[in-house]
């Protein structure tokens, strides 16, 4: 995850005009908030996109993989739903942004911008896609429902890290097995916990013991938020329940 907050800074402030200290304290400010993992997004002008960008790169590829994402994922198709329903409608040319990145990401959620990015050099497969694309909308979801301290906080970070891990599918019984993750009991309940705390790892400067004592402390009630799922889909099948059950929300309400 790509966060951001406090003062959202300009990211595409000409470089010209910046002094060296400025300069010094902006990489400083880079490094320690993981945008140096987003090098497209350290640019100080926009990068511009030509018509052969759009139809011969991966920059296409990942578009058409994320609108295939945005309708047929039942996950992102649900968040999608909630967010428009939160006051947050999200539009595919304004709030997601296809970047080359460090090989080490596959996406985003830039606070100060409120966009997702998709690292379109690392996300070669539809699946990952959709896991990609949901884990950033919950983190755009939070943002939206919650004043969400991005950039003092670690504790929201680390909450909004733990609803992504528990809620994306990230840590399906599938998704383990295909990294040689083994385990039974509380096997999902420690998944999450380790990719949170790697999550943190990549955009703060903290020792891998405060990460895990930072999770610790607010991991049982964000465990438990499942919100806007209302239950862990632990598959398409259990998030195409949830999206149904969510659209339909109003219906069954109105017939108490």
């Amino acid at each position: 995850m790509l966060a951001s907050g406090g003062k959202p800074r300009e990211l595409y402030a000409d470089i010209s005009t910046l002094d060296v200290s400025n300069t010094m304290d902006q990489n400083k400010q880079d490094e320690e908030y993981g945008y140096d993992l987003f090098p497209e997004r350290k640019a100080r002008k926009p990068k511009h996109i030509t018509i052969r960008d759009n139809l011969f790169t991966s920059r296409n590829k990942c578009q058409v993989m994320l609108t295939f994402a945005m309708e047929i994922s039942p996950y992102a198709k649900l968040l999608l739903n909630a967010m428009k329903n939160s006051g947050c409608k999200v539009y595919k040319d304004r709030h997601f942004s296809c970047e080359d990145c460090d090989g080490t990401v596959s996406g985003g959620f830039d606070a100060a911008t409120s966009q997702i990015v998709l690292c379109q050099n690392n996300i070669h497969q539809q699946a990952h896609m959709n896991r990609v694309v949901t884990h950033e909308l919950i983190h755009a979801f939070d943002h939206c429902r919650a004043h969400v301290d991005w950039f003092n906080n670690f504790r929201h970070l680390a909450c909004s890290e733990i609803r992504a891990a528990n809620l994306s599918g990230d840590c399906s019984f599938t998704n383990e097995v295909s990294r040689f993750n083994f385990g039974l009991k509380e096997h999902h309940q420690q998944c999450v916990r380790d990719r949170a705390v790697r999550s943190i790892l990549a955009v703060r400067k903290v020792s891998q013991e405060e990460a895990q004592k930072i999770v610790d402390e607010v991991f049982d009630s964000c465990f438990k938020d499942h919100a806007p799922f209302g239950r862990i889909p632990h598959g398409n099948k259990d998030a195409k329940f949830a999206y149904r059950e969510y659209v339909n929300r109003d219906r069954y309400y109105a017939n108490l």
